[in-house]
Formats: C-alpha cells, structure tokens, sequence
C-alpha cells in the first residue's frame, strides 16, 4: 500500500527491493521459488524471504515521485521529515558558494557529507566541485527523476554495511530496470507571482525476453531564473524596513576613497544610501534567487542470462547539467591597491586618492556558466554457486566541471582597471556609466575546471549457512576495492590576486580504499533474529577503522514487532579537505576592533564580507560515530499501520573550518599577525582595514542528535465513491548538539517536522492533497549567546500541495496541480548575517510561491 511521498508504514518499517539474482529456468522447482522469493533490502546485505529488519527505512515509491508534481531530485527530498541542515540546491547556492549548480541532502542535519548517496546500491564518484570549499558530496541533479523506481531512506548509521559517509543515514536511489513496452511523460509548470517556469520531457523504453531486458531511459529538464529583483521584499538586503538588519554592502556605488589619511564619501553618494563617510550598495536584487538550469541525460540498464545459474548485466548513465550562477558587480576595498591619480580630469579632489570602497556596478553583475559531465558505467555477473548468490562487478565513473565566466559577464581585472583609470579613460566617481569600450577594457575572461573519478570492484556472496533449531542462519560476505581521485583548478588569474570579491578554491588529492565485511542473521528463535555485521576499511591516506553493527527483531505477535540496532560508524577525510590548496571564501562581520561601538560615522562598522584563506590540512583523521535506534511497528488492523523509532547518532572528532569568530577574536587585536592580516593603519589608527583572515580545517567538533519518528497511514474504502488513504510521517527532534551547545529548536533547526497526505482514488479518477510543516525555532544567534539567551520566534510554516489525475484511457493519464496552492510565503527571520541575508532562512524555507503545473503521460 503507497501512500503518496512516502508516509506508509511499510515505508517507514523496511525496503523493499528486486531480486539481484537471475532466476534460471530450467532449475528445480525449490530453487526457482527460493531464488523468487529472497530479496535484497537497503541496509542488509543479505539476501531475504522476507521484507522485514531492523532497521527503519522510508520509501518514496513511483507513484510518491508522481504525486509530488517535482520534476527535481532535490525539492523531492528536501520535504522529507528527516532531511535537514545541510540539503542544499541551486537555490540560494549562487556566486558566494563553491559548488554552484550542484545539490545534496543532508539526512538529521548532519550534512550532506554524513549522508551516503547509492545507486542500486552501489557508491557513485563525487561531484568534481566541492561544497563550502571542502565537503565533498553526490550531486544529486545527476540522477534524473524520470530514472528512479524508488528511493529508500535508511534513517540508521549503517558504516558496518557500506563504509564511509553512512553516518546518518543512506539514499539508495533504485533505478527503473526490466520493463517492458515504451513511455513518454511530458511536464510544464510556472509560479504564478515571479516569472519562472519548468519543462521536463522523459521517455522509458524497454524489451525483453524470458532471459535477457534491456531498459532504456531518457531525461530533459529545464527551469528559468528568478532574480533577487523580482522577490519583493526577499530580494533586498536592507531587511530594516521589515524589522530586520541593513546588510547593504560597504563596497559602494559611488564609493569612498582615502584622501590625506582619512576616508571621504563620494560626494555624489545619495542620500537614501549614505551611512556616515560609506556609500552603501544594495547587492539583493542581482542575487539569482533560483538560477536557470538545464539538464539532459541517458540511461541504459541491461541484463542476460549466459547460463542457468549466471546472468550478465550492465549499468551505463550519462548526464549534461547547465545552469548559471551569479552576484552583484565586483567589489573592490583598499586591498586591490587602487588609486586615482590628481591629474585625473574626473577627480573632485584634484589630489591622489587611494580607493577604499568601490563597486565596478558599470561592468555589469558577475555571472558564472557552469557546465558538468557525469558518466558511469557498471558491468556484473551474478548467479547460483549451489544455493548461494553470488555478484561481481566493476564501476567506472567520471565527474567533470567547467565554470567559466566571459568579457561581458562582469569579470573585472584590478590590473586592467589601474591602467584605464591611469589614463583618464575609467571614471571611479559619481556611480556613472562608463564607454563601452573602456569597460571591455577592463574585464577578462575566466576559466574554473575540475574532475573526480571513481574506479571500483565488488565481490560478495550471500546464502544459508546451517540450520538452528527450525529456521537457517543465514551470511553475507564480500570485498571491495576503490581508487578516488579528485582536482579543483581555479583560474590562474585569481592565484595571481587580479579578482576580487569572489570565492575560489584548490584542491588535488587521490586514494586508494579496501574493504572486507561480513553479515549474519541467526534466528534465534521462530519471532526472534538477531543480525550482527562487522566491516574493516583501510584506506591509503588516513589509516583504517572498524565498524561493527548488531541489530534485534521481535515478532511479539503477528501484530506487534519490536525492532532495536546500535553500531559505529566512520566518515573518512574527503579528497578535497587533505588536498585542499589556497582557497577564498567571503564572509560577513564587522571588524568589532575597529568599530567597538555602532557608528555611523565610522566607516569600520559598515557591513562588510572580509575574505578568509583556507589551506589543506594532510593530518586530519576521521570522524567516528555512533548510532542506535529502538522503536516498534504495530498493524492495528488490515487497514491501518502505526510505526514508531526513537534514534541517537553522536559524531565525534568531526572535520570541520575552525570557528572564524575565534581566530577573530584572538588574532585580529594585533596590527602584525600572520593569520589576520591587515592593511597599513592611517593615521590616528592602530589597526588598518583588515585584509585577510588565514584559517583551516581541523578535527575539531562534535554532534550529538536525538529524535523521535512516528508514522502512521490508514486505508478507508468508501463503497461506491472510492478509497482514502491516509498517511503521516513526523520527524521531532529533541536535541542537535554541537560542540556543546544544543542547536534543538535554534536558528536553522526546527524541532518538529512533519508530511501529511489524503490520496483519493476511484475508477478513473484520482487526488492527491500533501501538507509540509517545518516548526517554529528562534532566529539567528551567535553560538556564545543561544544557550543563555531567548531570541525572537520564526514562525511555523505549512505548505499545501493539490493534484487532481485522470485516466483518459488504460495508456494515457493527465495530471494537473499546484504546489503551495495558498502561495504561503517563508516566515520573517532577521538572519544570520552572512548566508542569510533577504529576510528568511533559506535553507530551510523556500520563497517560489505557488507553482502550477500539468502532466501528460503516455504508455505504448
């Protein structure tokens, strides 16, 4: 029984998968109904008769995936329950962000690197971009909805099974595979306050025999861009009309400069954007609030029998992702060196200037083009060795980026600018609009380039080992071997420090990992099954670790099973935090040293995004968790199921950037520190501008998480007007703490979570109602304060999704409906002042609106 997005019990309780042993057909007949019925399941590697463990797994099934009306991986995922901090998209995921176009989840907000991403089980290379400079995740925009069967949702540690990452969770995405016959899906939709729109075009096509299939599957998707323009009241970084925070830029339009030691404003600056001797810019409405993407991609799942007792199969996928990312104009302080002579006929003054505060908004906003290639090819055999299965099979994958930014996409060389402003032609004053000419003059062309690869082998065998009591025990055992590699190239024009205002990161590293497991089910009575697995990795770089895992199942009643797992758990080092080079990133604070008190007319206390330096870090170690879960499953009657999980996972000696508001405070005080860098002071100053703040990564944090998940659907036919399935999944966090400091109810961390949904079906016709909750939590506040003080509530926020289907024929379905049918905008929240700046909490609401759309589906 599916219940729409994933809320049945049975989706909660266990997954589901298809058999990954061929049935041969000319075995005898116990072998051919011991092959039908053993099944593989998302967190086991053994191969079962049954569709129960121990561990909770949530199921968004096909026919969830349609009635959602996404056409994207990451909306569909961002609304479950127990996705959290950490799931990002393109979204918000533009300019001031290291992976622009990419997207991935984060399973109870631990981040998209403590979330293991499968496909068919198997591990896929990572994206050749890192996020925030060094955390290395799947892109999820490089698996096509219109590929996916299912997506199980392991919401258990599962190191002992699959390795690294499995921290929080697993996503084993489950591909389309043995169909038979052709489909075509077409979908179109658009909001109806900005202008956007969707289109995506899929088509399945499939033949086979009673020995071989071959399923082909083909993708395209397209959205448009909303602009930070267009948002209103979300598009623009003076949030003080609105009851919260001023974040306009310092670096201004006209600016301010340095003249005889003391920083003067542009006399032109007007008014409405004068803050003491600072001309403020408003960067909001050139953000792309939900940049254009485009992507396309192909798949191709085959399998043949070579004997009765063996089949070959074949995996290949290859997907083009396009989209755009981009900011506000560059922004130029005293660290670009840039100064306007006397003789310079544009010069109020008519002496030497150095430019303090600058914004080249003329040459237009800065736009990156972000193309990716992704390929991956896995050839298999499987089959019986007596009554054992048995699978052996290669991965070839391949990630490649390109970002490139071009002459008339913003790209200002500080170079090129000095020599124009030398010889009078580039005008710096008064926020005029200069030549044409002169501003090609002034802008270059760049070139960003990256590329990971995955190399790996398997082998593994599964099958009855002897008999206790009357039921068999049952093990799985196997080998692994994989070789990673990752580079990051950023343009040569940045290691030169000619642009300015954008993030850039280097990384180059490779490794080599392998690893050996073993898994038992011992049923150690008719209503009791013990399993325990235990798996060894060793890795090239860092050393190795061991996990073990031990999981406990009782059939109280043939209503009533208790289910109970505890185990460890790993995160190994990524490729991009040991080889991480020189790398930038942008971020807003106020220099307290120099502005200890607000004052307008202290141009120090002026929003500003201060650039830090991150270097690699070759000693890190791994993150080592652990993680336990008890909870129960109870089937009242035929027509109703109610689940029920409480959940711990603690990650200690995590990765993660030392806290910048420490080196700050330690650092910065001193005019001739090496980590926080400042400018010359002028005169009356003892500490000049601050420049650059040096920082690195370190085994430094700790989080600890604790949960309760509750599910719950029910099925009530209605005589002659249909059936009603009812469904539930709540997710209510009691504690995230990190490094001491319980998160639980703070900024970016609501406590309660929860998806509700009523399918209504008969005959023809069919609708689909999905209501989202996130929970109020408090706003923004800096970690020394959360615990020991009470901020302002963002509000709870409840979405309503409608779909109305009908079957035109056995062949054609058409589907209309709107998400976010009320057109609920994103709670108020003053902000964190540095990601969140426009007036919501961006990674977790999202400020679309209603989105109308129409599906037409046709089978052949």
């Amino acid at each position: 029984m599916n219940l729409p997005f994933g809320v049945s019990l049975c989706a909660i309780a266990v997954a589901t998968a298809l058999p990954q042993v061929a049935l041969a057909q000319d075995n005898s007949e116990a072998n051919e109904v011991e092959a039908q019925e053993r099944i593989t399941v998302t967190g086991s590697r053994i191969n079962r008769t049954d569709m129960e463990t121990a561990s909770p797994v949530e199921i968004i099934s096909r026919d969830d995936i349609e009635a959602s009306g996404f056409s994207n991986l990451q909306q569909l995922l961002e609304r479950s329950p127990a996705a959290g901090v950490g799931t990002f998209s393109t979204r918000g995921n533009s300019q001031d962000s290291t992976a622009n176009g990419g997207a991935a989840v984060s399973l109870r907000g631990f981040g998209a690197d403590a979330t293991l991403v499968l496909v068919n089980g198997r591990r896929v290379n990572v994206s050749a971009f890192a996020e925030g400079v060094a955390n290395s995740f799947v892109d999820i925009n490089t698996i096509p909805v219109a590929a996916i069967e299912r997506i199980d949702i392991l919401k258990d540690g599962a190191s002992a099974i699959y390795g690294s990452d499995a921290v929080a969770g697993v996503v084993n995405v489950i591909l389309r595979k043995d169909y038979e016959g052709m489909e075509l899906s077409l979908s179109h939709g658009a909001t109806t306050g900005p202008s956007y729109d969707e289109t995506s075009v899929s088509t399945v096509w499939g033949t086979g025999s009673a020995t071989s299939n071959t399923t082909v599957i083909f993708d395209y998707y397209k959205n448009t861009s909303i602009m930070g323009s267009e948002m209103g009241r979300f598009g623009t970084a003076n949030q003080a009309p609105y009851g919260g925070n001023d974040f306009r830029s310092s670096r201004g339009y006209p600016g301010n400069f340095i003249l005889n030691g003391q920083v003067v404003i542009d006399p032109d600056c007007p008014p409405e954007q004068t803050f003491g001797q600072t001309c403020v810019y408003d960067y909001g409405p050139a953000t792309m609030t939900w940049p254009e993407a485009e992507r396309v991609g192909a798949m191709v799942l085959s399998n043949f029998q070579i004997t009765s007792d063996m089949d070959a199969y074949i995996e290949f996928a290859a997907q083009h992702n396009s989209s755009k990312a981009g900011g506000a104009a560059t922004p130029l302080d005293g660290d670009a060196g840039l100064y306007v002579p006397a003789n310079h006929p544009n010069n109020p003054w008519g002496e030497r200037v150095e430019i303090n505060r600058y914004r080249t908004v003329d040459a237009g906003n800065r736009v990156w083009d972000i193309e990716s290639d992704t390929l991956r090819f896995v050839a298999g055999l499987r089959g019986y060795l007596d009554t054992w299965a048995w699978d052996v099979s290669a991965t070839k994958a391949r990630s490649r980026g390109l970002q490139t930014g071009s002459k008339d996409q913003g790209w200002v060389r500080t170079d090129f600018l000095q020599e124009e402003i030398n010889a009078g032609r580039y005008n710096p004053f008064g926020g005029v609009t200069n030549d044409p000419a002169v501003i090609d003059a002034i802008t270059t062309s760049l070139v960003r380039r990256g590329e990971s690869h995955l190399t790996a082998v398997d082998a593994s065998i599964s099958g009855e080992l002897f008999k206790l009591g009357n039921n068999m025990v049952s093990m799985a055992a196997g080998f692994e071997y994989r070789e990673e590699d990752v580079v990051d190239t950023p343009d040569d024009q940045f290691q030169r420090g000619l642009i300015f205002g954008t993030e850039s990161v280097s990384a180059q590293a490779e490794r080599d990992q392998w690893a050996a497991y073993a898994e038992f089910l011992v049923p150690l009575a008719d209503t009791l099954e013990l399993s325990l697995a235990l798996r060894h990795d060793d890795y090239s770089d860092f050393g190795s670790s061991t996990n073990p895992q031990a999981k406990i199942q009782w059939f109280v009643s043939d209503d009533i099973t208790v289910r109970a797992s505890a185990g460890t758990g790993f995160r190994a080092p990524s490729l991009a935090q040991i080889g991480l080079g020189p790398s930038q990133v942008s971020q807003f604070f106020t220099d307290t040293y120099r502005c200890p008190t607000p004052d307008p007319n202290n141009p120090a206390c002026a929003a500003t995004d201060y650039t830090i330096v991150f270097g690699g870090n070759p000693n890190l170690e791994a993150e080592e968790s652990e993680s336990w879960n008890i909870g129960g499953v109870w089937q009242v009657n035929d027509s109703w199921d109610v689940s029920l999980d409480y959940w711990s996972i603690v990650q200690d000696n995590k990765i993660d950037r030392n806290n910048y508001e420490l080196v700050y405070a330690a650092e910065c005080n001193d005019q001739n520190s090496t980590i926080c860098v400042r400018l010359p002071p002028l005169p009356g100053e003892t500490l000049g501008s601050l420049s650059t703040l040096y920082n690195s990564y370190i085994n430094i944090s700790s989080q600890e998480a604790t949960g309760l998940d509750v599910s719950t659907n029910y099925l009530l036919p209605i005589s002659d007007f249909g059936d009603l399935k009812f469904g539930l999944g709540w997710t209510y966090m009691t504690k995230f703490e990190k490094n001491g400091i319980d998160y639980a109810g703070e900024y970016n961390y609501p406590q309660h979570r929860w998806i509700g949904s009523v399918d209504w079906s008969r005959d023809a016709w069919g609708a689909t109602a999905i209501i989202t909750y996130i929970g109020e939590f408090e706003d923004y506040q800096s970690p020394q304060d959360v615990e020991s003080s009470k901020a302002r509530t963002i509000d709870a926020h409840m979405v309503l999704d409608l779909q109305m289907r009908y079957d035109i024929s056995q062949s054609t379905r058409f589907s209309v409906g709107v998400n976010n049918i009320l057109d609920e905008e994103p709670p108020f929240a003053i902000g964190d002042g540095d990601g969140d700046l426009y007036g919501y909490a961006s990674s977790v609401h999202n400020p679309r609106g209603a989105f109308a759309y129409a599906k037409l589906n046709f089978k052949f």
